[in-house]
């Protein structure tokens, strides 16, 4: 007999919850990776994420050879792929992490179901987050809705678990050899991308626990004054860690002891933004309707405008508004947003546009490296003003003066809008009123912030 760890958010060896506890079972070990068609069947051939996962699976297969465990990749959907693995591998347990998205959450159900059906075992572990489901709950049994109690409940328990945050890796009850290594690990060989369907990417983050690993080394000197630096898109400030801890790269437990272990005030302002990741992925699990409607009630009915050409405007970074402008075009470049600027283009998605959030939140979906469900979704509505703990409708983002504030020489602007880059530090921000324009090849704004700010208002107060 075997056993199966079947891994997915989770694609690395160090404090691998889901592979440390399929170890202790004292059974040959095998990893498996599905390659869901349910979720790449839709996506187009230049999808940067297939890229991103395929080098990383390939230094993860590297990295369990080391240890003599068979990686086995298949193209398939996951409720018949595992049961036809067990199957294959005589196995009678299948060990995962849990996965906290609705999809996911049926897809595994159907899957402990399969696998029941043929006696096999199916456990499932946390390794995403610190504080699963129903792990923090507010005094009347419920799911906290505002962050700052939600932090607090988090902070407080927080020791309790401390020893166990980035427990060393145990080895000891690896019991494969050489001879199961070798008779099992090209039974399911890693495809290549054009077998997946999808073309290679050059992306600006190399896949693979190692490259986590470098880039979290290169944030750490940093961190003290994260605070102070995350704000401003131009500057290096921010981890650029999200791809590699959406993938399971890195290790929750591992970044939050290293926030505790390095006490700052930038270490502090970035362990709230881990805090604030398990606050959506708490919310997506107890409220999973938020996927397809707003979280406030009173807000499901907003009579929003979703004009097409507006929104084709927005998505090609054509809106005459530089920072907007730029941020997409950097969006589309790269698959990268800096968080501020994601705030900044979704106030202006929904609140000058009048465009639905879910159209945004659609279109960050398709092309963020880093896409997260739960973190897209809380983040859109947050901006939209239709979510848990959400910016008040009342407080619009003016694109101008967020760019005079957070681009003041117009640095970034110019490096994803190079048409503007003769403009000087004062008009970059807002050419149509520069008191002698430049002729450039750049749209005139598509809508006026002031009455738009006013439209939108008026918006939500009819609701």
């Amino acid at each position: 007999m075997t056993t199966i760890v079947w891994l997915r958010r989770d694609l690395r060896l160090f404090d691998n919850r889901a592979l440390q506890s399929a170890l202790t079972h004292n059974t040959p070990l095998i990893a498996v990776f599905v390659f869901d068609t349910t979720i790449l069947a839709p996506l187009p051939k230049n999808d940067r994420r297939v890229t991103f996962i395929h080098q990383s699976l390939q230094a993860l297969k590297a990295a369990l050879a080391a240890h003599h465990i068979p990686l086995w990749v298949v193209h398939d959907d996951p409720k018949t792929a595992l049961p036809a693995l067990a199957k294959a591998a005589n196995a009678n347990a299948v060990v995962c992490a849990e996965d906290y998205e609705p999809a996911a959450i049926a897809r595994d159900e159907a899957v402990r179901e399969a696998l029941a059906r043929d006696g096999v075992a199916f456990e499932q572990v946390c390794d995403q987050v610190i504080f699963p489901k129903s792990a923090i709950l507010t005094q009347q049994n419920k799911p906290y809705s505002v962050f700052t109690p939600y932090k607090k409940a988090w902070l407080a328990k927080l020791p309790a678990v401390f020893d166990q945050l980035a427990l060393a890796d145990d080895w000891a009850s690896c019991v494969n050899d050489a001879a199961f290594f070798d008779a099992q690990k090209d039974r399911f060989p890693l495809p290549s991308l054009e077998a997946l369907g999808f073309e290679a990417q050059d992306n600006v983050l190399q896949g693979g626990e190692e490259a986590a690993r470098e880039r979290l080394q290169d944030f750490l000197p940093r961190l003290a004054r994260y605070h102070q630096l995350r704000d401003f898109p131009a500057k290096k400030g921010v981890s650029y860690l999200s791809t590699y801890l959406r993938f399971g790269l890195l290790s929750i437990r591992h970044l939050v002891r290293l926030c505790l272990e390095r006490p700052s005030e930038g270490a502090d302002t970035w362990l709230s933004e881990l805090i604030w990741r398990e606050f959506y992925q708490q919310l997506l699990y107890h409220y999973p309707n938020v996927v397809d409607e707003s979280f406030k009630a009173q807000y499901r009915a907003l009579k929003w405008g979703n004009n097409p050409e507006w929104f084709a405007a927005w998505t090609r970074g054509q809106t005459g508004y530089p920072i907007v402008d730029a941020a997409m075009r950097q969006l589309n470049q790269t698959g990268f947003m800096h968080n501020r600027l994601r705030m900044i283009v979704a106030s202006f998605l929904t609140k000058d546009l009048l465009i639905d959030w879910r159209w945004g939140e659609a279109y960050f979906a398709e092309k963020l490296l880093d896409f997260d469900l739960a973190a897209n979704n809380g983040g859109w509505q947050w901006a939209a003003s239709t979510g848990c703990d959400a910016q008040p409708y009342f407080r619009i983002f003016n694109p101008v003066t967020q760019s005079q504030k957070f681009d003041p020489t117009g640095e970034f602007i110019r490096r994803y809008v190079p048409e503007l880059a003769a403009l000087n530090n004062k008009d970059i921000h807002a050419p149509w009123a520069a008191k002698t324009p430049v002729a450039v090849d750049y749209p005139a704004p598509i809508v006026d912030h002031s009455e738009q700010r006013k439209l939108a208002l008026a918006m939500f107060k009819a609701d």
